[in-house]
């Protein structure tokens, strides 16, 4: 394949790949605004007061909850690994040459990626399981909102989180050096650069708990932040201030039900 029709083809991958990814992202932040298939159950009380009411957790609501966090994960995440599943495209192109299923390939990465999301989705239904359960006092639900939020500003202080985050901010070392090649090479290498985000942005994501799970406004200032630690050029800098203020959040909000 000569150059001009290498740049061609890249051109032709990257308006595939982007294109789908941009549906993907849309079709994800549509449907959590929808409500992601959660009802309410509502009961009249006192006075004719209505209380909404989480509906009982059956097997078909629990499948939910997962489906609603496995959304949420890929409308939250994709956006800051788009650069690197465009890179996977662009490096899958010029292996390939001509006759490679370069978006497939891409896809295929994109879906490993996401399903260490997934696996972390459905430690993230169990939690929430479980805290419905309990059922928490308010004081005591303040508080470990309060432990949540400190513990989320320490986490973006350590090297764990420095290590990850490097490593997000620029992928093309581990793809270059343990891409693997075939579709489950794809799918492969996929959960191995998301398993480098599930280590940069757990504790961000465990924020959800504290701040609301479907606030869609709560969903849309962490994702912004994600995006911005991953894509900018001062992205480093802005997980260690917003470190400081998610401990400065935590302790205020322990210090005020003390």
């Amino acid at each position: 394949m000569d150059r001009g029709m290498l740049t061609a083809a890249l051109r032709h991958d990257r308006a595939i790949v982007l294109g789908g990814l941009v549906a993907v992202i849309l079709l994800a932040w549509a449907w959590l605004l929808l409500g992601a298939g959660l009802g309410q159950e509502t009961m009249e009380m006192e006075g004719g007061a209505i209380m909404a009411m989480a509906p009982a957790w059956t097997p078909g609501y629990a499948a939910l909850v997962l489906l609603m966090w496995v959304v949420m994960m890929a409308a939250m995440m994709l956006p800051g690994a788009a650069p690197t599943i465009l890179l996977v495209a662009g490096i899958a192109r010029r292996r390939a040459g001509a006759g490679g299923r370069v978006p497939a390939t891409a896809a295929l990465f994109a879906l490993g990626y996401l399903a260490v999301w997934g696996a972390f989705s459905l430690v993230a239904t169990a939690t929430q399981w479980g805290l419905d359960q309990v059922m928490l006092p308010t004081t005591a639900g303040t508080v470990l909102a309060g432990i949540v939020f400190l513990g989320a500003g320490l986490y973006q202080w350590t090297p764990l989180k420095a290590a990850c985050l490097r490593h997000c901010r620029s992928p093309l070392d581990f793809i270059l050096h343990h891409w693997r090649e075939g579709a489950l090479g794809a799918l492969a290498t996929g959960m191995g650069h998301g398993l480098y985000c599930l280590g940069c942005c757990w504790m961000l994501m465990a924020l959800l708990f504290a701040g609301g799970l479907m606030n869609p406004l709560w969903i849309a200032a962490i994702a912004l932040l994600v995006l911005v630690e991953k894509t900018l050029p001062w992205g480093g800098r802005m997980a260690q201030l917003s470190g400081l203020a998610l401990a400065a959040w935590g302790i205020g909000t322990l210090i005020s039900i003390a």
